[in-house]
């Protein structure tokens, strides 16, 4: 989502090099720069301001130290910034026991989806979900949670036959109870636009059940106008925190940036994708670091470690070592990946690597290749030189992709086995001084 305000901020900061002091002269051009960006990532018009100008303030007559360049300094003063923008402090939710979450928003938003990523969630976190179907208008709307629950193994209320709202909520705190659950998610209706309608339900649901958590689930890419209606809903529930959906699109961003310093409420998690597994808790110092071109060190050993295992990663380190790795243990690495998230997302976490775009159909090729290796039999993926023309047809038709395509992939990956038995031969450090001398002469730079 904020590639384009990554690569305008770093387009800023490269004006500073060379300059030994910071002042307002040499600060200006490059801030300029920066409100730019921020404008056009649909940043609200005050607060680009207000940040530029807290950034100008702290910039300003600022001595560069031997071992910072001015660039650095400026960094850190706006990754701080950024940091408070985005809202700084816990965003942790109630320690009560049973926690009620309420959950609000607009149609389209992602509410339901989002009540059952969150269960999700709190399931790994040690509570026992109950998710209620508050929605009794949207067609659909209870067989859609209902079919979520299942699919994540949470317990699940609803009351097919009632249209009074706030009953059903109250009807399942006592069947929460019942079943010894301790967190209970009520999806409520959305509407088109906030009204006088829908205020007035979920006002009347939240004094019935009292919930400890009112969550607005606002949809990131509708920018500045999800602004606005974090602030409507603010007004009439004094919510507690915000859930910000669709994160993983080419929205510019602006609401992230904007929407904690206009309504004072802080972003607690966000929705980085469709599946359930998409949702993770927000951290503003994390997002800072990603917008900055710093990536995401953090998040990304936390989604290898939740996502990988230990065992099988060091048996297959081994195999590489060994220059003993085929299409099988490919199949096996590649799988384990797709459990982190898109290639782009994973890029973006990557120090120096969150403002490269990969190529358009990156993940699509992946798929691909995946199909392609499903599509041998176990000894063809340990044993690829007994792969002949036959066979490959044979593969290509079941991968259902062109013969060119199994070719290029079993090229690369003999390519790739040459590599491995360099390293294990000794030819690891011959390999380096190629390498670097190739970049002495000008070449392809290493990362």
């Amino acid at each position: 989502m904020f590639e384009s305000l990554t690569e305008k901020l770093g387009n800023a900061l490269r004006n500073l090099r060379g300059v030994g002091k910071l002042s307002d002269e040499n600060m200006s051009e490059a801030l300029n720069e920066v409100r730019t960006a921020l404008l056009a990532a649909d940043v609200h018009f005050k607060v680009a301001r207000e940040f530029v100008e807290r950034v100008q303030a702290q910039c300003a007559g600022q001595e560069v130290t031997k071992t910072v360049t001015p660039g650095q300094q400026v960094v850190k003063i706006i990754h701080d910034e950024l940091v408070r923008l985005l809202g700084e402090g816990s965003t942790a939710l109630s320690a009560s026991r049973p926690l009620k979450i309420l959950l609000v928003g607009l149609h389209g938003s992602g509410k339901t989806t989002s009540t059952a990523k969150l269960g999700k969630l709190l399931k790994k976190r040690g509570y026992r979900p109950l998710v209620v179907a508050c929605d009794v208008y949207r067609p659909a709307a209870i067989d859609q949670l209902e079919i979520l629950a299942r699919q994540e193994e949470l317990a699940f209320y609803a009351d097919r036959t009632s249209k009074d709202v706030p009953a059903i909520a109250a009807a399942a705190l006592t069947a929460a109870h019942a079943a010894t659950c301790d967190c209970i998610l009520f999806d409520t209706a959305g509407r088109l636009q906030i009204d006088a309608d829908l205020i007035e339900e979920v006002k009347r649901v939240h004094a019935r059940v009292q919930p400890d958590e009112v969550l607005l689930v606002a949809d990131g890419a509708l920018g500045q106008e999800a602004v606005n209606v974090a602030k409507a809903f603010h007004d009439a529930l004094a919510l507690t925190g915000l859930i910000l959906t669709k994160m993983d699109g080419d929205a510019r961003g602006g609401a992230a940036l904007s929407i904690k310093s206009i309504t004072g409420v802080a972003i607690k998690f966000v929705g980085t994708g469709e599946k359930t597994a998409d949702f993770d808790t927000f951290y503003p110092d994390r997002l800072a670091s990603r917008i900055l071109g710093m990536g995401d060190v953090v998040s990304l050993v936390e989604k290898a470690q939740e996502n990988i295992d230990q065992q099988e990663a060091e048996k297959m380190a081994e195999k590489m070592r060994k220059a003993d790795f085929n299409l099988e243990d490919f199949l096996a690495q590649m799988q384990q990946v797709k459990k982190m998230g898109s290639m782009q997302s994973i890029m973006g976490m990557m120090p120096g690597m969150s403002g490269l775009q990969l190529p358009a159909g990156a993940d699509q090729q992946m798929a691909r290749t995946e199909a392609i290796i499903k599509s041998m039999t176990i000894q063809e993926r340990r044993k690829p030189d007994v792969l002949n023309g036959s066979r490959r047809q044979r593969i290509a038709n079941g991968a259902g992709v062109k013969i060119v395509e199994v070719n290029q992939l079993l090229k690369q990956f003999q390519q790739m086995q040459k590599m491995m038995k360099m390293f294990k031969g000794g030819g690891g450090k011959k390999m380096m001084r190629q390498m670097e001398a190739m970049q002495a002469k000008g070449g392809r730079p290493g990362f």
